[in-house]
């Protein structure tokens, strides 16, 4: 809905969402942060010249500050991976991205039946002692595995096991380099919605153990506290636990043990075991200790072999993992080809709901391939005429 009256909010969103600060905004555009902060607490209006070169350097059209949100929306915690080492405006500008990504995806809704949200009822006390949180998280991977009838055996499709349980996974921004993946609860008309980002630079193991760190994360903390107020200790526990999970979920205890225990201090044995398991070998080494296996001399060996070879940085059967959104692509290649929308069509229902982007930007956060919404040769509504 168009209100004809400039909004200031969706200046400062354009701006977070493109990872810029006022003062770099103000730097570029040659207007004077005072000036900017008014445009953005609405105090003042732009002029039509100072609003074109805003829209130019923000990359969004001009009607897009001119355009209200069509329903609210909650934003819960988001937990980031790399989160000490990252800059509040850089999470802050993946947010706003997992944001509007919903909001598209909540007009996808209207067309289309997703997987609804399915994941077990979690207990987690977060205890201090050791023993009994490894026990705890443990019985929790069981659990998760049971619940999603998993078995024993490696997760074949970690991808697509979280998105037939209702969790969206997609693609980070390509220029985020220093996050490695994020999740984050959306609630939107009290519907609510678990979106996990990983990064497109990610191999195949780092992808699947990012995705189930995650995971991690959605059943075992709470989604309505301030991570930025965490000590780093705080912090660091949360990965801890994160971590532990993932690992138990990924390799669960019995059917690992008893591969691992074959050769459990042989390096190559752990290059064999990766092409089973599609668990990095540093992480199988890390819960091989974790579950007896080893002993602290023998982890360390393995380490320093690691380090030896090199295989810290670059391990052997790494491949590249195509993080492009099979869920979303999949739903808008229905919607064309049954003809209950046309890209332009699409276009136009992200607008009425308050989704003012170019067509290019859309497909990036949908993950989508590069032309899904191209719709210059839209030829639906010309009349096809044959000859005598």
């Amino acid at each position: 809905m168009n209100s004809q009256k400039f909004n200031g909010n969706r200046l400062k969103d354009a701006r977070i969402f493109r990872g810029k600060s006022i003062s770099s905004l103000s730097e570029e555009c040659q207007i004077t942060k005072q000036t900017l902060s008014q445009y953005e607490n609405g105090s003042i209006k732009p002029e039509p010249n100072k609003l074109f070169t805003l829209s130019c350097a923000l990359n969004f059209p001009i009607d897009y500050f001119y355009t209200e949100d069509a329903y609210s929306i909650e934003v819960g915690t988001t937990y980031f991976r790399s989160l000490l080492s990252t800059s509040k405006i850089a999470r802050s500008a993946q947010s706003k991205r997992l944001e509007v990504l919903a909001k598209i995806f909540n007009v996808l809704c209207e067309h289309v039946d997703f997987p609804i949200l399915n994941i077990p009822s979690i207990k987690f006390s977060g205890t201090q002692d050791e023993n009994k949180r490894l026990q705890e998280i443990e019985n929790i991977a069981t659990q998760l595995r049971e619940y999603w009838n998993l078995g024993n055996g490696p997760i074949k499709e970690l991808k697509y096991t979280l998105e037939s349980n209702g969790i969206i996974v997609t693609s980070l921004d390509p220029e985020a380099k220093a996050i490695d993946a994020f999740s984050q609860m959306v609630k939107i008309k009290n519907e609510q919605m678990f979106f996990v980002a990983i990064s497109p630079t990610q191999n195949l193991v780092r992808a699947r153990f990012d995705m189930a760190h995650e995971l991690a994360h959605i059943v075992l903390h709470s989604w309505s506290e301030d991570i930025d107020a965490l000590t780093r200790e705080e912090f660091k526990e949360r990965e801890t636990q994160a971590n532990m999970l993932a690992s138990a979920f990924l390799l669960p205890a019995e059917s690992f043990r008893n591969d691992v225990m074959l050769y459990p201090n042989k390096l190559s044995y752990y290059v064999h075991l990766k092409k089973k398991w599609n668990v990095s070998i540093q992480a199988m080494i890390m819960r091989a200790h974790s579950l007896n296996c080893i002993n602290t001399y023998q982890y360390q060996y393995l380490w320093r072999q690691l380090s030896r070879n090199g295989w810290r940085t670059l391990e052997p059967e790494d491949q590249p993992y195509d993080m492009k959104s099979s869920l979303m692509q999949s739903a808008l290649d229905l919607i064309f080809e049954e003809k209950v929308l046309t890209p332009k069509d699409f276009m136009v229902a992200l607008k009425l709901n308050g989704i003012v982007m170019n067509a290019s930007d859309v497909e990036k956060l949908m993950g989508l391939k590069s032309g899904t919404l191209d719709f210059k040769n839209d030829n639906s509504h010309v009349i096809k005429l044959s000859l005598k």
